[in-house]
């Protein structure tokens, strides 16, 4: 017969070789479980029961088993983060990579606790974060209410709502899914690229909402676009405030560029302003990933009167330049409340152009025909330009998903009232004194 020492070591492993099949349960799906945590859970809860629990152990007064005691018996060290770890609300945001606001479902909590301390030291599978954003409520078009219609365009309506899980707004870009052609190959590119963007200029894209008739993309929501901001301001932007935007703007596109990332749709009306003044790149449509120098893009990309004059001549051999000229045409508009090239054609937006900037010449613009040797300047050089100097040095050193408002020393101006306000407030003023 084996000793009572050796009784209890054989104990002590069946022990541990219970918790490790408990923890193993998390790295597969158990034969005919069903496809949601709460199967998860409870198919760990039974096997908890079944196997933590010794039959021939002895129980003390707080209800935990108490094997023999022996030199060799050492409880598993596993076993006792399992019963004292208390999960928490930032636990599971953090393990899931969920924003901090995040309002979990009041039955959730009490479901991840049950055997949610195994859960948090182990590597956590695709599958199980999925079906656990699922049971948050990701993914679901009951999360989000819509309140507003904010626009329509060819393939997608836009409308401003609200998540349950936040209580924030947010905005819905419901995209309209066609029975033959599927997604539209822009919502397919702004996802593919928006999921690796994290910047504090460029717009957050929250959730992704699948169904048979239509794609939601559900991005946070910002007040207005830069071409809404300039008609409240009567097309006269506060010069101070001017520096901000463009800075903001350059500060997105630098970490863009970086990532290799072109934008190729720069205008006022995709850049988005929220009441504090931040600034965010939006409508990743027609953004491309250059990985390749040599690569060759089309050429019907960029609004008109913010495509650059390469591209109006058919150039399809493209880089960072190409969103650095609709830099310079913005930074026009919002210094002077006017597009600087608003042609309605191709040949009219290059009359603009070369009657402003002259027509060029292998002189003036070498091997203009190719544009392979043309200077250009980068959005981070751009940045370093004296014209920034004013704003101090630390906004050069922030962290990416850091605002440049987090800074004391920087702060948007109040714009003045808009001219049409004014008026309607002197004609207000006029009917008040003849009705007295």
């Amino acid at each position: 017969m084996p000793s009572l020492q050796s009784s209890a070591a054989l104990k002590a492993r069946a022990s541990a070789s219970s918790v490790q099949s408990l923890l193993q349960t998390y790295s597969r799906k158990p034969r005919g479980l069903g496809r949601s945590l709460s199967s998860y859970l409870n198919h760990a809860t039974r096997l908890g029961t079944s196997e933590i629990v010794h039959e021939d152990a002895k129980m003390n007064s707080d209800g935990e088993s108490d094997l023999a005691s022996s030199s060799d018996d050492v409880q598993s060290p596993v076993r006792v983060r399992l019963r004292n770890k208390k999960i928490s609300t930032e636990d599971i945001n953090k393990r899931l990579s969920l924003p901090a606001d995040i309002r979990l479902p009041d039955d959730y909590l009490e479901k991840f606790s049950v055997i949610g301390p195994a859960l948090l030291e182990q590597p956590i599978s695709r599958r199980l974060r999925r079906v656990s954003l699922s049971e948050i409520g990701f993914g679901k078009l009951e999360t989000y209410i819509k309140l507003d219609k904010l626009g329509e365009g060819t393939y997608a309506t836009v409308y401003k709502g609200c998540s349950k899980l936040t209580e924030n707004l947010v905005a819905l870009k419901e995209i309209r899914l066609e029975h033959e052609e599927g997604a539209p190959c822009t919502a397919i590119r702004e996802v593919s690229l928006l999921k690796d963007l994290k910047h504090a200029n460029i717009v957050t894209l929250h959730d992704i909402i699948h169904t048979q008739k239509s794609l939601t993309l559900v991005f946070e929501y910002l007040d207005k676009d830069l071409k809404q901001y300039l008609d409240d301001c009567g097309n006269t932007i506060h010069i101070h405030n001017v520096k901000l935007f463009l800075f903001q703007l350059l500060r997105g596109l630098s970490y863009c560029h970086r990532r290799k990332v072109l934008h190729r749709d720069l205008k006022p009306q995709n850049l988005l302003i929220n009441e504090r003044g931040e600034l965010k790149l939006a409508d990743f449509g027609l953004a491309r990933a250059k990985s390749i120098p040599t690569k060759t893009y089309s050429n019907e990309v960029v609004t008109l009167w913010y495509r650059p004059p390469d591209i109006l001549l058919g150039s399809t051999d493209y880089s960072t330049h190409i969103d650095m000229w609709g830099v310079g045409c913005i930074f026009y508009e919002m210094v002077t409340g006017r597009p600087l090239f608003p042609g309605s054609t191709v040949e009219e937006e290059l009359h603009f152009i070369f009657k402003l900037l002259g027509t060029p010449t292998e002189k003036s613009w070498p091997g203009v025909s190719s544009n392979k040797d043309f200077k250009r300047k980068s959005a981070e050089e751009a940045m370093k330009h004296s014209y920034f100097s004013d704003l101090g040095n630390r906004v050069m050193s922030l962290p990416d998903t850091s605002s440049i408002f987090s800074l004391p020393e920087i702060q948007l101006e109040k714009e003045a009232a808009r001219p049409t306000e004014l008026k309607k407030n002197r004609n207000l003023g006029i009917l008040s004194t003849k009705t007295m």
